[in-house]
């Protein structure tokens, strides 16, 4: 039955109520695997701002851990889920480099809570992430993505490092499987829901 369809009983006449648009946002560092996590989860064919990595950019961003990258995300990446009858995720990855970073608070906007995406390899690019979240009280949760199967580090040192605290959730995700980042997404929005429900 599509969503216009009438419905028989008590309802009828009445059309089906669409899900509720909740935006989430999913953010880090250089190469972690933001763009990739939205391609993977999304129900449409997502939005990229992929551009070619110049000589230029080489020489800044670091391509130590990722070699065979050769775009990245300039603006902003978009893409959507639908959970539920109920519910559909709008989601907005950021750009992961720092010269990006005038762009966040527009991408930011709006958005319940965010989805920190973390490569153990080099964790302190995650941390300006991290910080922007805090400052603002906006909901988190650090998803590391197991790059070739395998993270560097255990969770609890990854809690230990970036400090944050018992309340964010911290887990493993694939950013190439769609269930794997769907499930990284319901983290988000459980603890998202708690920080309402004890305001």
């Amino acid at each position: 039955m599509t969503p216009t369809e009438q419905v028989a009983g008590p309802t009828a006449g009445r059309t089906a109520t669409p899900p509720l648009p909740v935006k989430l946002v999913v953010a880090g560092g250089f190469g972690v695997g933001k763009t990739t996590a939205v391609g993977a989860v999304s129900e449409i064919e997502p939005l990229t701002t992929e551009a070619p990595i110049t000589e230029v950019a080489a020489g800044v961003d670091d391509l130590t851990h990722t070699p065979a990258k050769t775009t990245t995300t300039v603006a902003m990446d978009f893409g959507c889920i639908t959970i539920d009858p109920t519910l559909k995720l709008y989601l907005f990855g950021t750009p992961g480099q720092e010269r990006f970073g005038f762009m966040w608070d527009d991408i930011v906007a709006g958005a319940v809570g965010a989805l920190v995406v973390v490569d153990t390899r080099r964790l302190d690019d995650c941390y300006a992430a991290v910080d922007y979240f805090e400052h603002r009280g906006i909901p988190f949760a650090v998803a590391v993505n197991a790059f070739h199967g395998r993270v560097e580090h255990g969770l609890d040192e990854v809690r230990w490092a970036l400090d944050v605290s018992d309340g964010v959730p911290v887990l493993v995700f694939d950013a190439r499987d769609r269930g794997s980042v769907r499930d990284a997404l319901l983290a988000v929005l459980e603890v998202a829901l708690a920080r309402q429900e004890a305001r």
